[in-house]
C-alpha cells in the first residue's frame, strides 16, 4: 500500500467550468489513468472544435454584419438617390402639368377664337345674303308701284331681270330658290304685255291736226260726186264724133241751155241725211264743233299719259260719235281720221300687271332660313 503513488488532491476550478469528473484510479498501467487521459484529450479536442466552431461563426457574423452595414449604406444611397430623383420627377411632373395646362388654356382660346372666326365668317355670309334678298325684294317693290303708277310691266320686267342676273352671280343654294321664282314671275311679266303710250299719243296728235280740214256734213261746198259738171257734158258731147247739122244744132242748144239749168239745179237740193242735228250746225258753229273736238282728244291725250284708260276710252268714244254724227263719212280724211281713233281706242286698254307672289314668297321663306 505504501508503495503506491498518492494522488496530488486536485486543483480548485473556477465556478463557471464544470468540474471534470475524478477519474478512477488506474488499477493497473492499463488501468482507468488512461481513459482519463483519452477524456481530457477528447475535451480538449471538442472544446478546441468548439472554440473554432465559435470563433468562425463569430468571424461569420462580423462578415454578416459587415455586409449589412455595406447594404444598408447602399440602400441608404440607393434611398437617397431615389428620393432625388422622385423630387426631379416630382419637379419635371409639375413643371409638365404647368406646361399642360398652359397648352390647354392656349388650345382652348385658339378653339375659341376659331369659334368665333367660323360664327364671324357665318354671320358675314348670312349678312350678304340677307342683305342682297332685302336689295331685291325694295327693288320689286318699288317696280310695283312703278308700274301701278304707269300702267307699263316694263319696270317690273327690268328689275326681275336685274335681280336674276344679281342671284346668279352669287351662286348660292341657298337663293336657287329665290331665282327660279324670280324666273317664273319674269316670263309672266314678260307675257303681260304693255301699251305703247308715246306711239298712241303721236296719233292723237295726227288727227288732232287734221280736224280743221276734215269736211263737215253742213258745208256749203259739198257736191253730190255722181253728176258730171256742165262744162264737161258738152265736151262729152262733142267727144262722141257725132256729125251733121242736127248734132251742131243740138250742140249749140245744149251750150245755152246747161247753164241755165245748173244755175237752176244749185237753187234746189236733194241729199239723204241719217242725222237731221248735223244739218242744222251754223256755219258759225262749226268752229266751236271742231275745237271741241279737238278737246276731247286732248282730254284722251292726256288720260293716256296719266295711264287713266277708262276717261281716255270714254273720250275716244265721244270724239268717234262726233266724228261719225257731223263730218262727211263719204270723204277719205274724215274715213282715216275715224280709223285712227278706232284703232287708239281698242290698244288703249289697261295692261295688268302681275304681282311677283312666287318671288316675295321665296325671299321671306329664305330670310327665315328654311
Amino acid at each position: 500500500m505504501s508503495d503506491s503513488p498518492v494522488t496530488p488532491p486536485p486543483a480548485p476550478l473556477p465556478e463557471s467550468a464544470p468540474t471534470p469528473p475524478t477519474p478512477p484510479a488506474p488499477a493497473g498501467p492499463h488501468g482507468p489513468g488512461r481513459w482519463i487521459a483519452t477524456g481530457a484529450a477528447l475535451l480538449t479536442a471538442l472544446a478546441t472544435a468548439a472554440l473554432v466552431l465559435a470563433w468562425n461563426g463569430q468571424q461569420r457574423v462580423k462578415s454578416l454584419e459587415s455586409e449589412l452595414v455595406k447594404r444598408q449604406q447602399d440602400s441608404g444611397a440607393q434611398a437617397a438617390e431615389a428620393r432625388l430623383l422622385a423630387r426631379q420627377a416630382q419637379e419635371g411632373t409639375r413643371d409638365a402639368a404647368a406646361k399642360l395646362a398652359l397648352l390647354e388654356a392656349r388650345v382652348a382660346e385658339t378653339t375659341l377664337q376659331r369659334t368665333q372666326v367660323e360664327d364671324l365668317i357665318q354671320s358675314m355670309a348670312r349678312s350678304r345674303d340677307e342683305n342682297v334678298l332685302a336689295d331685291v325684294e325694295a327693288a320689286i317693290r318699288v317696280a310695283l308701284q312703278q308700274s301701278a303708277i304707269t300702267g307699263s310691266a316694263e319696270p317690273l320686267v327690268t328689275t326681275l331681270k336685274q335681280a336674276d342676273e344679281r342671284l346668279a352671280r352669287y351662286a348660292q343654294p341657298r337663293l336657287e330658290r329665290v331665282r327660279r321664282a324670280v324666273a317664273q314671275d319674269l316670263d309672266r311679266a314678260r307675257a303681260a304685255g304693255a301699251t305703247d303710250v308715246p306711239l298712241l299719243s303721236l296719233r292723237l296728235d295726227e288727227v288732232i291736226r287734221q280736224i280743221d280740214e276734215l269736211p263737215l256734213l253742213s258745208a256749203v261746198d259739198r257736191r253730190p260726186g255722181g253728176r258730171l259738171p256742165s262744162a264737161a257734158r258738152p265736151a262729152a258731147s262733142a267727144a262722141s264724133g257725132a256729125t251733121g247739122w242736127a248734132d251742131a244744132l243740138e250742140g249749140r242748144w245744149r251750150s245755152l241751155l246747161d247753164p241755165i239749168w245748173d244755175e237752176a239745179r244749185a237753187l234746189v237740193r236733194v241729199t239723204r241725211i241719217d242725222m237731221p242735228e248735223a244739218m242744222l250746225v251754223a256755219p258759225e258753229q262749226a268752229f266751236f264743233l271742231r275745237e271741241n273736238l279737238k278737246l276731247r282728244l286732248l282730254n284722251a291725250r292726256l288720260a293716256l299719259l296719266s295711264r287713266q284708260f277708262d276717261i281716255a276710252q270714254s273720250d275716244l268714244r265721244d270724239a268717234q260719235s262726233a266724228l261719225e254724227r257731223y263730218f262727211d263719212r263719204g270723204s277719205r280724211r274724215v274715213s282715216a281720221a275715224l280709223d285712227s281713233v278706232r284703232q287708239i281706242a281698242t290698244q288703249a286698254r289697261t295692261v295688268t300687271v302681275p304681282r311677283p307672289d312666287a318671288t316675295l314668297a321665296a325671299i321671306a321663306a329664305a330670310a327665315a332660313g328654311r
